[in-house]
């Protein structure tokens, strides 16, 4: 029998903690902690849903992040 596979993990990580932060730095600061996926979007934009282990998500506004995300 095959060996059951380990799922993938992410940062311990809190996505309120990049509220707030200019865009630039949250980026780096997500990257630093680990997730290997950042991601920043303008307010409004059509994305799809799907939850992706290790990525991390901003709406940026006014070029601060207003809203973060795990996937």
């Amino acid at each position: 029998m095959a060996p059951i596979p380990t799922p993938p993990t992410e940062p311990q990580d809190s996505p309120d903690r990049y509220i707030g932060l200019e865009a630039g730095q949250a980026e780096r600061l997500a990257r630093e902690r680990g997730w290997s996926t950042v991601r920043s979007l303008p307010p409004g934009t059509i994305i799809t849903m799907e939850y992706r282990v290790g990525r991390m998500n901003f709406e940026v506004k006014d070029g601060r992040v207003s809203r973060a995300w795990k996937g």
